[in-house]
């Protein structure tokens, strides 16, 4: 998609008009409505829904769909910001309140997995921006998506923050009688006042933990995914302790422990919070991070070293429902260590 003029059209007299903002070439309206203040939803017809991941992407699934672009839960670290530079717009507050919106992607997708060329290779929801976010409650997407996925005969996993995927519990309890499905809930800290500045439009802590007993309550497996953990503000050994505790007392299957990553296009935004927030922790993160996305492999192994007992205790360390993406053993680490 590339952006060619300008263009807003504001539906329900909800709003006043904004400022011109680029236009995307097959957009359809932009939408702005009182019971979603402050974002703008710009709706566009996909040429495609099935999006294969290269290869040298370092994930471990071949397809994605993503019914949304851009994310409401503000999430300060998020890796996807830097997929709005693509449209031309910002990565911090435009990629927070401008969302992209495939509203034919169920159409598309329909179509895309009944050509015999489709393997029904497992595809992963959620693995660039949430499809449970605050816009899903407006366009319900997913429910289309996943029975069409289903309809194929295609396996899928769902990765999200978002409670809206309470709505959707009974439809998936249905369809896991006929593929696979993997269920994966995001919840890397129980402290209110750091959720409220870090991830400030997700649903809060105790929210999750409600959505995971309620998705153990329906029958189905749920895997946590511990992440991201943040160097030296939510990593200590009573921190983890307590979050592994309140996961498994929710009925939690499995949990995946693993730290921050800042990848270009969010690295700002996270250096950004720390100066406001946490001034003293920037020099323990240059050093931690240097000048790349990943984590010093010697803080990861530390991590991965007191983490794994914790989710023995927990009962957590068993079988994953979903495969989640891991740094590439390759990342570049900064030749000395002094902190791990």
């Amino acid at each position: 998609m590339r952006w060619d003029a300008q263009r807003l059209e504001n539906v329900d007299d909800a709003a006043s008009p904004l400022p011109g903002l680029p236009s995307v070439a097959n957009l359809v309206r932009s939408v702005q409505t009182p019971e979603f203040a402050g974002l703008t939803f710009h709706e566009v017809l996909a040429k495609s829904a099935l999006n294969q991941v290269p290869s040298a992407a370092a994930v471990p699934f071949s397809w994605t769909v993503n019914p949304y672009r851009g994310c409401s839960h503000a999430c300060t670290y998020c890796f996807a910001r830097r997929t709005h530079s693509y449209l031309q717009l910002g990565t911090g507050t435009d990629f927070d309140t401008q969302i992209v919106v495939k509203i034919n992607v169920v159409e598309r997708l329909r179509q895309e997995l009944a050509r015999a060329s489709w393997r029904h290779e497992p595809v992963a929801l959620g693995t660039n921006t949430d499809p449970y976010q605050r816009a899903e409650g407006r366009y319900r997407l997913m429910p289309g998506i996943v029975r069409a996925l289903a309809d194929s005969g295609t396996p899928f996993s769902i990765l999200t923050k978002g409670t809206t995927l309470r709505r959707d519990l009974s439809l998936l309890t249905a369809l896991a009688d006929r593929v696979p499905i993997g269920i994966g809930i995001s919840l890397a800290l129980l402290d209110d006042e750091l959720h409220d500045v870090i991830e400030a439009g997700t649903p809060g802590p105790r929210a999750r933990l409600s959505l995971i007993r309620a998705i153990a309550d329906a029958g189905l497996p749920c895997q946590v995914l511990v992440a991201p953990v943040l160097p030296l503000l939510t990593d200590s050994d009573a921190q983890l302790d307590a979050l592994l505790g309140r996961i498994a007392s929710a009925g939690a299957t499995s949990a995946t422990v693993f730290a921050l990553h800042l990848r270009p296009g969010a690295r700002e935004w996270f250096w950004a919070f720390l100066g406001r927030h946490r001034p003293a922790l920037i020099e323990p993160y240059q050093e931690l991070y240097g000048q790349g996305s990943y984590v010093l492999r010697s803080y990861a192994s530390y991590l991965a070293r007191r983490a794994a007992p914790l989710l023995r205790r927990h009962g957590l360390a068993g079988p994953q429902v979903l495969r989640l993406p891991t740094p590439p053993p390759t990342a570049t680490q900064p030749a000395q260590a002094t902190l791990f």
